[in-house]
């Protein structure tokens, strides 16, 4: 076992774990044990509790971004501070600046980053598993905390005419017509929902601080980057790993709705949409999560002056009735 392995041991136990354990459950209620639909529930039940698990994480990840996005125009100073020094003593005392900034403020870029790097392990455990199902049936062995009959039933079951454990560049059984355009559903539901979540963020979810900073130019790239990452990569992936990585794109996607809607950024579209809607209702600001709270108050007033005059209709002037 190499050192990659041993790191990854750990985690395709825990990944195994948790499909046997929905696979079981899934099974002792009457659904066929050797079934795809099985296995696929089970993968989706997989990405349910990593997902729940990670909450906690996303609330951080919501406080870093809006803390970045608070930071931009402190950041934009500091930039032009140092703009055109390129000597190693000015570059230190900017990251040094920098660095005491984040700390003082609570956040750092990374953190935006943390529920996508707590996942990638469980993503590449995943691709191990199921990649490794015919290699282990075939040695007779099992794989993680899956059993040598489960690993058979997973190998020999499918959705559509495709198993689970083929993809799109290796093939791996089965109708290989249904392999293809399910891969290809599969890789586009992928990439379409990375990308919409990405782009409703940065047309709703920010201020126009952040939508002028460098920050942005950044965000622009990964955009477009991601999507076409994991979409070339797709063709690699089992269409068990195609159904993991779906689903939790869904998940985040709804996930992004939802902050957007009730704990939108301060300053940004939906913050204002959001204030709009309870003044219209006549309820109170909402505290939005990181947000001072002149700026709530503020954009709660500019709602209500909106919805204000809205709401006035021009008065029919009288006539001035003729005399007799």
């Amino acid at each position: 076992m190499d050192f990659f392995e041993t790191i990854m041991f750990p985690f395709k136990w825990l990944v195994s774990v948790i499909m046997v354990g929905f696979h079981d459950g899934l099974s002792a209620i009457g659904l066929p044990a050797a079934n795809g639909w099985t296995w696929t529930l089970s993968i989706i039940g997989l990405v349910l509790v990593i997902r729940a698990a990670l909450i906690p994480v996303f609330v951080k990840q919501i406080k870093a971004q809006r803390g970045m996005q608070l930071l931009q125009p402190d950041l934009k100073k500091l930039q032009d501070k140092y703009k055109g020094k390129t000597d190693q003593l000015s570059r230190q005392a900017m990251a040094q600046e920098q660095m005491a900034m984040y700390k003082k403020h609570g956040t750092n870029p990374f953190s935006a980053c943390l529920p996508m790097l707590i996942q990638m392990p469980f993503f590449f455990a995943l691709f191990q598993v199921l990649s490794g199902i015919t290699a282990a049936k075939d040695q007779g062995k099992g794989i993680g905390a899956m059993s040598h009959e489960q690993v058979v039933q997973f190998d020999s079951s499918s959705i559509f005419g495709a198993p689970l454990s083929a993809s799109l560049l290796h093939g791996g059984g089965g109708n290989q017509m249904s392999v293809w355009i399910l891969s290809i559903v599969m890789i586009l539901a992928m990439t379409a929902s990375q990308f919409i979540t990405q782009k409703q963020i940065m047309a709703k979810n920010m201020s126009e601080e952040a939508m002028a900073s460098p920050f942005m130019r950044q965000q622009k790239m990964m955009l477009y980057i991601l999507p076409l990452v994991f979409g070339v990569g797709g063709i690699n992936f089992p269409i068990g790993v195609l159904i993991y990585w779906t689903t939790t794109n869904l998940w985040t996607m709804g996930q992004q709705f939802f902050v957007i809607r009730r704990m939108p950024t301060p300053g940004s579209p939906a913050a204002k949409a959001l204030a709009e809607r309870r003044a219209a209702k006549g309820l109170p600001v909402l505290p939005i999560l990181g947000g001072k709270k002149a700026d709530a108050e503020a954009e709660a007033a500019a709602a209500a002056a909106i919805i204000e005059a809205k709401g006035q209709r021009n008065q029919p002037q009288r006539k001035n009735r003729k005399k007799k």
